[in-house]
């Protein structure tokens, strides 16, 4: 009970009563704001660590690493095209860019760079010379070939050589960006490649004459020679022929010359520098390095 008391006009007044020590704490005590506590937070540092959650002030998403690229190619126009599209691109980070294959396997022997874009028909050395070159280096690139060729071998070569990636340059730019990215994963990406016509030595179907046949082409040799040589009639040599050009998939002599001295040089892709038989395994034949059919 409040004490009470008789003023001077005879009215009783009521003198509030001081509170408790009980009811003063609960006064000065504040109301928990929502979200605050010890659980609130064991919430909030749940949700961070499992990335769902707002992060703290001043914290922001690490941002992948760049990927190190290099190109090569002998037209001007293309590199500062490559160059341009690779530096708007925040994945991709250009560390060289060379005219040559000889500049790019002296670019390619420092580990400044994961990926590299090539073009097909380098100066001084061509993209297949590079490809081999780089199957015998330990800690090679990985190569995405660029090329306009319209050799419709040039995908299955590359790959045969141990390239990761081939896009046409008639293809979207973007389209070089999205191969690019793919292969820095792991990925390996071409065209439409018929395995089954992957062979390492387009040799291996001819017939005794037929090789003898074709080495005498390589040498210059007229169709009326070919018959005083091999004792038969003109008309017969151009039976062989014909057999032979399909064998080989070659349209004309030239071609077929050309696809010999390939061979004999050791530069048709797969070929031994001896131009002799390569090994085989299963139904795809292929000269091995480091584990990779060539």
């Amino acid at each position: 009970m409040s004490p009470a008391s008789l003023n001077g006009r005879g009215e009783v007044a009521v003198e509030a009563a001081e509170p408790t020590p009980a009811r003063r704490a609960g006064q000065n005590r504040a109301t928990p704001a929502r979200g605050a506590g010890p659980a609130a937070e064991t919430q909030r540092a749940n949700a961070r660590q499992r990335g769902d959650g707002p992060r703290d002030s001043g914290e922001s998403p690490r941002a992948p690493a760049a990927i190190d690229v290099a190109i090569a190619d002998k037209s001007p126009l293309i590199l500062a095209g490559l160059d341009k599209l690779l530096s708007d691109d925040r994945r991709f980070n250009l560390v060289a860019k060379v005219a040559d294959g000889e500049e790019f396997l002296e670019a390619a022997r420092q580990p400044n760079f994961s990926i590299a874009v090539i073009g097909w028909q380098l100066p001084t050395l061509h993209a297949r010379e590079v490809l081999r070159a780089l199957s015998r280096q330990a800690t090679a690139p990985k190569i995405v070939v660029y090329s306009g060729t319209n050799d419709p071998a040039a995908p299955a070569e590359t790959l045969q050589l141990g390239g990761a990636g081939f896009v046409s340059k008639r293809a979207p730019p973007e389209r070089l960006l999205d191969v690019l990215a793919a292969v820095a994963a792991g990925d390996m990406v071409f065209p439409f490649v018929d395995i089954r016509k992957m062979r390492a030595d387009p040799l291996e179907n001819l017939t005794l004459r037929e090789r003898s046949l074709l080495s005498a082409l390589g040498s210059g040799h007229t169709n009326n020679q070919l018959a005083k040589d091999f004792g038969v009639s003109i008309n017969t040599i151009k039976f062989h022929l014909r057999n032979l050009f399909e064998k080989l998939e070659v349209r004309n002599r030239a071609q077929a010359i050309a696809l010999f001295l390939e061979m004999k040089h050791g530069t048709w892709p797969g070929a031994t520098p001896s131009g002799g038989r390569s090994e085989t395994t299963g139904a795809t034949r292929g000269r091995r390095s480091q584990g990779r059919v060539e």
